[in-house]
């Protein structure tokens, strides 16, 4: 079994924690409401190198804007290549000026938490390179998200439909029903037909399809999920069957990728709304990514502030909206909408490492701002379980410092601290999400199966 090394920031973080509400935070299981963790098999047949596994993650867009090149980065990824010094020393140079930016924390956090760096060098590297198979053995990755992060549950959009058991852990491993193509307008026939069995050709067949999709897949879905922020501006507007039933014919026709854009928006704007009732229906929230995109170069801004959404959040009271990624960088406005409608929570998950100082001042306006039952405190969105545990680690830091800096204002004591952390790490999951009621259906469908 891996045993790491003390690593990197042990030795300030162990006195750092000689506080009761630093040993509450540490101690704490908290809920990860948001990943794309790749499953067992993928993790035992597939994962990654020691370099894969310290950069395939959100580090990658800080390399590309230090100045790292194309091929630099292609090498860096290509696991076929066992020259792990030279590799690392392609992107050596970015990496220098990348290591203190939120992701940079990360990586950092990966290498002394997993491997026992408290630095990256090329000989260092390449000297800890054997280690990864001790990581990709079967129940390692329960392991390290279970018991070494002290995750309670991991919540994973896969961006599917179906949510079935996992069984390297039906009851931790919970999974997101995906509604991003429907939400951007965009209608895969063959797809719905082959988990439907509709074809679809209009608008009531959609309908019926999406009410079957639920029908199979909600019980055992945690939430739904929509990151089509992605594709399209997060501006909703309510849609008349008549409207949306001539857009759908324009997207459904062989040519539809001509469609003009409008006619994807109206389609989108109809499934999202029928997605939203259909969640009220099987008593799922709904997630929405809002502010930033990962990745580099597009990024339209107009498209990704969360008050774009606010005729949805009007229209649908009884709906349980959770936007995602604190809207960074429209922070502010994201708290003002959720001090204004009931039916929002805010996630930080992403937040703590696009920009941990800016997360940290969030979490601290929030709760003097916002009902702090309002807020959910972590979520990795990463694809590896071992960058998830650093991304976990990065979190109950952010979480810890921006606490205890209420308490040496005056304007918490500890213990007001504390309960505030066992509300956002955990409590307000709970009162959000169907946790139970879904892992009995999970439990349900493993034994019919």
């Amino acid at each position: 079994m891996l045993q790491t090394g003390l690593g990197y920031g042990d030795a300030v973080e162990a006195e750092q924690l000689n506080t009761d509400l630093a040993r509450h935070v540490e101690q704490t299981p908290l809920v990860d409401t948001h990943e794309h963790l790749r499953r067992e098999a993928e993790w035992l047949d597939d994962g990654p190198d020691i370099l894969q596994d310290l950069f395939d993650n959100y580090v990658r867009a800080d390399l590309h804007t230090a100045g790292a090149s194309a091929e630099a980065m292609r090498r860096l990824m290509d696991a076929s290549d066992p020259d792990i010094a030279a590799r690392f020393r392609g992107i050596e140079a970015a990496w220098r000026a990348t290591q203190f930016t939120g992701y940079g924390e990360a990586v950092r956090l990966i290498a002394g938490k997993v491997y026992g760096l408290d630095e990256l060098s090329a000989d260092g590297l390449a000297a800890a390179a054997g280690r990864t198979a001790e990581l990709r053995r079967p129940g390692e990755r329960y392991r390290l998200l279970h018991d070494v992060a002290n995750l309670d549950q991991v919540q994973t959009d896969d961006m599917r439909w179906p949510c079935p058991p996992d069984d390297s852990g039906p009851e931790f491993f919970l999974y997101d029903l995906s509604l991003f193509t429907l939400c951007r307008g965009d209608v895969d026939v063959p797809a719905v037909a082959a988990e439907t069995g509709i074809e679809v050709n209009g608008l009531a067949s959609l309908r019926r399809a999406m009410e079957a999709i639920f029908a199979r897949h909600a019980p055992c879905a945690i939430a739904v999920k929509t990151q089509h922020a992605y594709a399209r501006t997060l501006a909703w507007r309510e849609r008349s069957d008549a409207d949306a039933e001539a857009a759908l014919q324009k997207v459904l026709r062989p040519d539809a990728a001509s469609a003009d854009q409008e006619a994807h928006l109206c389609v989108g704007d109809w499934c999202w709304a029928r997605g939203v009732e259909l969640a009220i229906e099987h008593n799922l929230p709904f997630k929405i990514h809002t502010g930033y995109y990962a990745g580099n170069d597009r990024m339209p801004t107009a498209y990704i502030p969360a008050g774009n959404m606010c005729a949805l959040f009007a229209r649908y009271p009884e709906a349980r909206f959770v936007l995602m990624h604190i809207a960074y960088p429209y922070s502010d406005e994201l708290a003002a909408l959720a001090k204004h409608y009931r039916n929002i929570w805010v996630d930080l998950c992403w937040a703590w490492s696009i920009d941990p100082y800016s997360s940290a001042d969030f979490l601290r306006r929030f709760i003097h701002a916002v009902p702090i039952n309002k807020l959910f405190a972590f979520g990795g969105d990463t694809s590896w379980p071992t960058a998830a545990l650093a991304y976990a680690r990065q979190a109950r830091r952010g979480i810890r410092r921006a606490l205890a800096a209420e308490v040496a204002a005056g304007d918490l004591t500890e213990r007001q601290a504390m309960d505030i952390a066992t509300r956002i790490m955990r409590a307000n999951q709970y009162a959000c999400f169907d946790v139970p009621g879904t892992r009995a259906n999970i439990r349900l469908q493993a034994n019919a199966g």
